[in-house]
C-alpha cells in the first residue's frame, strides 16, 4: 500500500484515524480528557496543516510531511536490544523512562528510590490511578487553538512522562526522559510530557529523542512545564532523530512568582525539525533562560521558534541559540519577546548567531521584540558568518591541517552553548558526537593557502 496522501487528503487520514481510534482513545481518561481530544480533533480539522502564508511558518513548508499517510504507532511486543542503545544518552542513568513509539516501556526503564511525594512514570498509568493531579493541567498550558500540531498531539496521545515535584523537594538525581522512535515505517508517534514543580522545590530533566531506523517516521511531542514559586527548573532537550525523520515539537512552560526556568536545547538529526518553545513569566521575579545549539547539513531543515512572554514586573530573560548550517541545509530562528504594559523593569537579552559553512546553506532569521512598558532593559541581536580566514591561517601555521582547523574553529562556536550543559555525562557525549559528526565541515577543493 502506498505511504503517499493526495493533496486533497492531507487531513482525512488523521481524522479518519481519529474516527477508527476513538473508542480505544475516549476510553482512556475521564470525561474532561475525551472532551479535551474532541475538541482538538475538531480544532485540527479547522485549521489543517500550516503553510508559509501562516506568518510563523513563513520559512517552513511541511508539505513533506503532509504527502506521507502517516498512522498512529502502537505498543510493540518487540522491544529494541538496551545494547542497540548505547548512542542514546541517558540509557545508563539510574533513574530513567524510556517509551518506544510513545508507549512506556518498563522493561527499558528504571527508576530509584524516590522521596516522598515524588511522582516519575507513565502518563497512561496515572491516567488510569490517580488523574486529579493530571486533569489539574493537562491541557490547560499548551493551548491548541492557533497550533495545529499541538491540537493534533492532544487528540492521538496515548502515554508520555509525568513528573511531579512535591514542595519543598530537591530531587539530585537528574530524571532521563528517553523516546524512541521509526520500529515501523511511516508511523506517527505522539508523546505528551506533563512536568509539574511545586513551590520551593527544585528538579533537573532531559528530554531525549532518538531513532530506531534510518526510515520514515513522524514524532509529534508536546510538553507542559509548571515552574510554582520559588521552584528551579533545569530542562536539556536532546534531538537525533533519524536522517529521514520528522519531528515538530512544542515545549509550553509556566512561570510562577520567584521561579527559575532554565533549557538547552541542542539539535543534530531529522529531515524536517520545528522545535519551538514558549514561556510565560506569569508573576514577578521570575527568571528564564533558553539556550540552543542545532547543527544541520545535507538538505535538512531545522526550524526554532521561540516565544518568551514577559506578563509581570521584575522578570529577567536571557536566550542564546546558536546554529551551524552545511551542504544545502536550511535553518529558521524566530525568536519573539512580548513585554507586556504591565511588566515594568523587564531585562531581557537575545542573542542569535549562525556559521554558514557552505555557499549553498541558507539561514532564515527573525529576531522580535515587542515592548509595551517603557521602564525596561531589552536587547536582541542577529549574526551570520562564515569560519574566520585569519583564525584558520593562523592555525594552519602552527602545524595543523586544514580539515581539523575547520573542524576545531567550528567546534570551539558551537561550545560556548554545549559549556553550559551542567550534566558532564550528557556534555561529554554531546562534545564527541558534535566532533564525530559526518556534519563536521570537510576540507575544501581549492587550492591551499601557503
Amino acid at each position: 500500500m502506498s505511504t503517499t496522501a493526495t493533496a486533497t487528503s492531507e487531513k482525512d487520514v488523521y481524522l479518519s484515524d481519529f474516527r477508527r481510534l476513538e473508542g480505544d482513545l475516549t476510553r482512556q481518561g475521564r470525561p474532561a480528557l475525551q472532551r479535551l481530544r474532541k475538541s482538538a480533533i475538531a480544532r485540527f480539522d479547522d485549521l489543517g496543516f500550516p503553510t508559509p502564508r501562516n506568518e510563523d511558518w513563513k520559512f517552513t513548508s511541511v508539505a513533506p510531511l503532509t504527502r506521507v499517510a502517516f498512522r498512529p504507532a502502537g505498543p510493540s511486543a518487540n522491544l529494541p536490544d538496551p545494547g542497540q542503545l548505547r548512542h542514546v544518552p541517558g540509557m545508563d542513568a539510574p533513574c530513567r523512562l524510556v517509551f518506544v513509539d510513545g508507549f512506556y516501556a518498563p522493561g527499558l526503564s528504571a527508576l530509584p528510590a524516590l522521596p516522598a511525594g515524588v511522582v516519575v512514570g507513565s502518563l497512561a498509568a496515572a491516567l488510569e490511578t490517580s488523574p486529579e493531579p493530571v486533569e489539574a493541567h493537562l491541557g490547560r498550558h499548551a493551548r491548541f487553538e492557533e497550533h495545529a500540531f499541538a491540537a493534533l498531539n492532544s487528540a492521538f496521545f496515548r502515554d508520555g512522562a509525568l513528573v511531579l515535584i512535591p514542595r519543598g523537594v530537591v530531587l539530585r538525581e537528574p530524571v532521563h526522559l528517553i523516546f524512541l522512535a521509526g520500529q515501523a515505517e511511516a508511523t506517527a508517534c505522539y508523546p505528551r510530557n506533563l512536568l509539574v514543580a511545586a513551590a520551593n522545590s527544585q528538579v533537573t530533566v532531559v528530554e531525549s529523542y532518538a531513532s530506531l531506523s534510518g526510515g520514515v517516521y513522524f514524532t509529534d511531542a508536546v510538553t507542559e512545564v509548571v515552574a510554582d514559586e520559588n521552584a528551579f527548573i533545569d530542562h536539556y532537550k536532546l534531538q537525533q532523530e533519524g536522517g529521514q525523520a520528522f519531528h515538530v515539537a512544542l515545549a509550553q512552560v509556566e512561570q510562577h512568582r520567584g521561579s527559575n526556568f532554565s533549557s538547552t536545547y541542542v539539535g543534530f538529526g531529522g529531515a524536517l525539525v520545528r522545535n519551538e518553545v514558549r514561556v510565560l513569566l506569569g508573576a514577578e521575579g521570575c527568571e528564564c533562560t533558553l539556550n540552543g545549539l542545532y547543527q544541520a547539513a545535507d538538505h535538512q531543515h531545522m526550524d526554532n521558534h521561540t516565544v518568551i512572554d514577559h506578563a509581570r514586573p521584575h522578570c529577567s530573560s536571557h536566550e542564546l541559540y546558536k546554529g551551524i548550517l552545511d551542504g544545502k541545509a536550511r535553518g529558521v530562528f524566530n525568536g519573539k519577546i512580548f513585554v507586556r504594559e504591565d511588566a515594568q523593569k523587564t531585562d531581557a537579552k537575545q542573542t542569535n548567531q549562525t556559521l554558514l559553512l557552505s555557499d549553498d546553506a541558507v539561514i532564515n532569521t527573525k529576531p522580535q521584540l515587542e515592548i509595551y512598558a517603557d521602564d525596561v532593559k531589552c536587547t536582541h541581536g542577529a549574526t551570520v558568518g562564515q569560519l574566520d580566514d585569519e583564525a584558520l591561517f593562523y592555525l594552519r601555521t602552527r602545524g595543523i591541517g586544514r580539515e581539523e582547523a575547520r573542524s576545531l574553529l567550528t567546534f570551539a562556536f558551537a561550545n560556548d552553548v554545549l559549556s553550559r550543559v551542567k550534566i558532564e555525562s550528557i556534555r561529554q557525549r554531546l562534545e564527541q558526537t558534535l566532533l564525530t559528526s559526518r556534519h563536521l565541515p570537510q576540507a575544501d577543493q581549492t587550492e591551499e593557502r601557503s
